[in-house]
């Protein structure tokens, strides 16, 4: 791409519906993608199992939010494939900086074990990658998420691509066009990341329960687990 982008051009791109990949961490080459079919967290409808929402209640793991972003990118990026170059890292640490940017982290003592980090625009949350050091810290990660982006007022949770991991928490794929008309509604919504009143550690029962050798793309979406 022989044109450099800006934070500006990122959050444009954002607004139109495509997000950037590279081939690999050391590639100097970035795509734009817009997949056909999107995958999206109905945020009145994630679910957790029971063993997951017992491992929750009697857990010591401390959430917190934009505390180490750098690290939390680093940790989602530390794996064999992955699509985070060193562009696109600087690129979201511009974003975090700017306020649009963030991370919610998983934290045991002071080792940081999961975590998940995207960009807010309007209502929209647009999930980029998560990384988990520790059994059911990703999940951990996602539930407290959804509990915030609930809080927030958010409308949309892009997951951008569909994992197995992510449909079995209740993440479901729509069509470009459907993706479109939530989009376009939730950038003419407000929310909040950090809503004013809200605790920073919501009690576990207010998380809702129920019952390459590779491209770029088949990467992320790989990496959401």
């Amino acid at each position: 791409m022989t044109q450099s982008i800006t934070p500006e051009i990122l959050l444009r791109a954002y607004a139109m519906g495509v997000f950037p990949m590279a081939e690999s961490s050391t590639s100097t080459d970035i795509r734009w993608i817009e997949p056909r079919q999107r995958g999206v967290f109905a945020l009145d409808s994630f679910h957790i199992s029971r063993s997951l929402a017992r491992h929750i209640q009697r857990s010591d793991w401390v959430i917190r939010t934009d505390s180490d972003f750098a690290q939390t990118v680093a940790a989602c990026a530390d794996r064999p494939e992955t699509w985070i170059n060193a562009e696109i890292t600087a690129l979201y640490q511009a974003l975090h900086h700017a306020g649009y940017a963030h991370s919610l982290e998983v934290w045991e003592g002071d080792a940081l074990i999961g975590g998940v980090y995207g960009v807010t625009l309007g209502a929209a949350f647009f999930g980029e990658s998560m990384f988990s050091r520790r059994t059911n810290a990703s999940k951990t990660a996602l539930a407290y998420l959804v509990h915030r982006l609930r809080a927030g007022g958010f409308t949309l949770f892009d997951t951008q691509f569909l994992t197995p991991h992510l449909a079995s928490l209740g993440a479901i794929e729509i069509s470009r066009a459907a993706y479109q008309r939530q989009l376009r509604a939730a950038l003419a919504a407000s929310a909040s990341f950090d809503p004013a009143g809200y605790p920073p550690l919501p009690s576990a029962g207010a998380v809702s329960t129920s019952g390459r050798t590779r491209s770029a793309t088949s990467q992320r979406s790989g990496q959401t687990s």
